[in-house]
């Protein structure tokens, strides 16, 4: 039965005009990308595989957070093989600290523009001290992977966005680093969960997010700072709590760059395809 809706999935994709060579919908130019972390069991078993079933979607451009096991130049040979292509590579703090040179060669090798990470040390909720570390930290970074012809960007994970003064950390950490060499990937989710709007967020700040993550919640999930929550409430983009068409309309007058669905349910390989259908139709 999986398989069957896997395959209605793709055809219903097929059929719409020029999905992903012209216009994708109203609200999007393009087919959005993925990131390599939806579809990370398949990856893990057999890249070239999942590359050709991901391709099958009208999908082509992958944010890689993992090279399964690949060099970086043997997986970009998978992808020119196929036409694809990875924009952004996703690293770990500790790789970016201490490991940049391996970092920037890797992402250079892959074609990436961006270099992104998704947390950074902590043993507990945000405080002021962290935002002043996270600040330095990140505006090294962003000069660092500048000076190599790369942008640096920070996804937001949630806990970001405890309260400070009169907004949140994130708000501390986004206004004291700088505007030119240090940019965000926004997760939807990851902002949603903790209680804050994705669509004033972009509106508030249009020019520092460069990158974002569409995923959906589904409905019924409390808030939470965790910034974690089980993959079966990952579900289909449309059918969960984020409101898509206010942050499309905020996204399309931002200076994002690139879209990545990022689908952590382990069904995604049948919910991303209904994921495109819907953005398709906005």
């Amino acid at each position: 039965m999986k398989k069957f809706l896997f395959s209605v999935a793709v055809l219903a994709i097929s059929v719409l005009p020029a999905a992903h060579a012209q216009k994708f919908g109203k609200l999007l130019k393009d087919t959005p990308g993925a990131v390599s972390y939806t579809f990370r069991t398949d990856f893990a078993k057999d890249v070239p595989g999942t590359l050709d079933k991901v391709k099958a979607m009208g999908i082509t451009n992958i944010e890689f957070s993992n090279l399964f096991g690949k060099t970086a130049a043997e997986l970009r040979a998978l992808l020119d093989e196929r036409g694809m292509r990875c924009t952004s590579l996703g690293v770990s703090f500790d790789d970016l600290n201490n490991k940049t040179e391996t970092v920037v060669q890797n992402a250079k090798t892959l074609g990436a523009e961006f270099v992104r990470i998704g947390s950074v040390p902590h043993k507990g909720p945000m405080d002021l001290d962290l935002a002043k570390k996270t600040v330095e930290d990140f505006n090294r970074f962003g000069q660092k992977l500048q000076d190599n012809g790369l942008t640096f960007c920070y996804h937001n994970h949630g806990f970001e966005f405890a309260p400070y003064q009169d907004a949140t950390y994130f708000d501390y950490i986004v206004q004291n680093t700088n505007p030119k060499t240090v940019f965000y990937e926004m997760d939807v989710v990851w902002m949603h969960l903790p209680g804050q709007d994705p669509a004033a967020i972009l509106k508030k700040y249009p020019k520092r997010f460069k990158l974002i993550h569409l995923k959906d919640l589904k409905k019924g999930v409390p808030s939470s700072m965790a910034g974690s929550t089980p993959n079966e409430n990952c579900v289909v983009l449309g059918t969960g709590q984020i409101n898509y068409p206010e942050i499309l309309k905020a996204a399309k007058k931002s200076a994002i760059k690139y879209y990545y669905i990022e689908d952590e349910n382990l069904g995604s390989m049948q919910q991303v395809p209904q994921s495109l259908v819907y953005l398709k139709s906005l």
